[in-house]
């Protein structure tokens, strides 16, 4: 990884949910060569691990990530599958504790103030806001960065092409978490070429 910082690899990090693990290396392959080389491969399905071990061994150029990173078991079967850092929808002293003992940058899922304040008193300062939409959006993100300007976010939930530049503008939000260049109907349909001209419109997103 180019820098220890998840937030500054693109303006975008794809969200994907593989059903077949078979689609992980042809998906990231478009992605990659969209201009979006983190690629958050969240833990929903059973396909995931072997998705993320497909990835780090045959995309060089991705930067594989795991998401819904949900327990201390989630935290080390990512890392032995390859993973390069991990997402958590939330979390809890003993999540925590386990994703900065992998080693691997993480973003902590926050949604309130308190779980800010929380992360920063323990010295982390990059987190996920989550779910971004429904927690209050860029409205909340905005009143957010005068009481605590250290704190970076990347939002993700419910964002779209048409709202991410909002969410790009502000001054402590490094990227954006989306799933809208990686359809379900292109995915299923292996449309590779679809996914690669959704992602390279999402890379040309800047605040």
């Amino acid at each position: 990884m180019t820098s220890s910082s998840v937030l500054d690899l693109a303006p975008v990090v794809p969200v994907v949910v593989l059903e077949d693990a078979a689609d992980a290396v042809p998906l990231a392959r478009a992605l990659v060569a969209g201009g979006l080389p983190a690629i958050e491969v969240t833990l929903r399905t059973a396909a995931a691990l072997d998705a993320i071990r497909a990835i780090a061994a045959e995309v060089p150029d991705a930067v594989v990530g795991a998401g819904t990173v949900i327990s201390a078991r989630n935290v080390a079967d990512t890392v032995a599958a390859g993973a390069r850092f991990l997402v958590s929808p939330g979390w809890t002293d003993a999540l925590l504790d386990a994703m900065k003992g992998s080693g691997l940058p993480f973003l902590p899922g926050v949604s309130t103030t308190s779980e800010v304040v929380a992360l920063l008193e323990r010295g982390v300062t990059e987190m996920k806001f989550f779910p971004a939409e429904a927690a209050g959006g860029t409205a909340y993100l905005k009143a957010l960065s005068a009481p605590l300007p250290q704190a970076r976010f990347c939002p993700t939930g419910g964002i779209s092409a048409a709202s991410a530049p909002s969410y790009l503008a502000l001054p402590n939000v490094g990227c954006v978490g989306g799933s809208w260049m990686v359809p379900g109907d292109a995915v299923a349909a292996r449309d590779w070429a679809r996914v690669e001209r959704l992602a390279a419109g999402a890379a040309a997103l800047r605040g």
